[in-house]
């Protein structure tokens, strides 16, 4: 019969979170929240307001919006807000803007 005890080899504590954090579900949430969080500080409480819900999924960003004419007028900036999204991201974490 052999040995059924496991040896567990030490690890440095900031590994072991690393790899937990960049499990992909964790990681997908923490990083849906900080887009969340990041479209309510650079676009302002009067967008936020109007702003239902913002979700991050295979590179797009799905943003639903209670208001046509603000839906509207920021279909002319997608460009513009993806690249500062990703800029205080630190990556190109998002692709395509889609709003509705």
């Amino acid at each position: 019969m052999a040995n059924s005890k496991r040896k567990f080899e030490p690890q440095l504590l900031g590994k072991v979170l690393s790899e937990i954090v960049e499990s992909k579900a964790l990681y997908r949430g923490i990083t849906n929240e900080k887009i969340n969080g990041l479209w309510n500080q650079l676009l302002g409480d009067n967008i936020s307001q109007f702003t239902d819900k913002v979700e991050l999924r295979n590179e797009t960003l799905y943003v639903s919006l209670s208001s046509a004419p603000l839906r509207e007028e920021l279909s002319y900036g997608k460009e513009k807000i993806m690249r500062m999204l990703n800029e205080e991201m630190g990556k190109e974490t998002i692709k395509k803007i889609v709003l509705r």
